[in-house]
This record gives C-alpha cells, sequence and structure tokens, in this order.
C-alpha cells in the first residue's frame, strides 16, 4: 500500500491527485489490475470528475455547501456536520482500472481528494490489485 500526503488549503477543497496515481503506478510498474483509492478521513472523500474545467471543482463545492450548509443545527459538537455529511455524499472510495500499465480515465476525467473539514495535513491510500493474467 502506498500513502498519499496532502495538505488541503481551505476548509473546503478539492486536490487533484490523478498525476500523484499515475507516477504509483509508474513506479510499481504495474500492469493490468484494480486500483483502490481510499480516503481514511470522516470528513473528506474521493472522487472522479471533470479534470478539464476548474469551474467544475468550483461548482461541486458550492453545491455542497448550499445543499449542506455548515451551520445548520447539528447535534454533533464539533460543528464539522456538514463534513461529515457531505464526505458520506461523496463516498471515501473509487476503485479504477488499470490496463497496460495505464490509469483507465475517461478524456475530460481526473481524480479528485475532496476536503470538507480543513485545512489539514491528509492521507490518501493506494492499492494495486494486479489482475493475475499476463
Amino acid at each position: 500500500m502506498q500513502k498519499l500526503s496532502i495538505r488541503t488549503n481551505r476548509r473546503c477543497d478539492i486536490i487533484d491527485i490523478t498525476t500523484a496515481i499515475k507516477n504509483y503506478l509508474v513506479e510499481i510498474k504495474a500492469h493490468t489490475g484494480l486500483l483502490s483509492v481510499h480516503c481514511p478521513h470522516t470528513t473528506a472523500g474521493i472522487t472522479i470528475n471533470e479534470n478539464a474545467d476548474p469551474d467544475v471543482r468550483k461548482d461541486l463545492l458550492k453545491y455542497l455547501g448550499q445543499a449542506v450548509p455548515e451551520n445548520d443545527g447539528y447535534a454533533h459538537s464539533e460543528g464539522n456536520s456538514d463534513a461529515h455529511i457531505k464526505s458520506t455524499l461523496v463516498n471515501c472510495s473509487q476503485i479504477l482500472i488499470v490496463e497496460d500499465g495505464k490509469l483507465m480515465l475517461g478524456q475530460w476525467q481526473g481524480v479528485f481528494f475532496m476536503e470538507f473539514d480543513g485545512p489539514r495535513e491528509r492521507e490518501v491510500w493506494l492499492k494495486y490489485l494486479p489482475d493475475g493474467k499476463r
């Protein structure tokens, strides 16, 4: 397993981790299989979305902020219930296809770490699972 270190800069932030993931696949000489990308935090998540227009990331954060406001009378005493809800909506893991050493993403797709309770130091865990056929 590989651990990526991520530093977020805002309470809600989206960090492109696509290049780091591709570099990991090169480093381990991945061939064909699956890659698990996992966020071990309850107030952050992993998503796959458009990587061509950065305005999409702004729109995602805007929508989530409107749908799940930061201060909305939540019972959780730490003041970050909205972050827990957003994390649940986004999900904490993605499974990606690796074919001939390449991450199989659509033309416009990228992989993103989504922060909802920052800024913080975070981790993303990567686990490559070869398919066993060559």
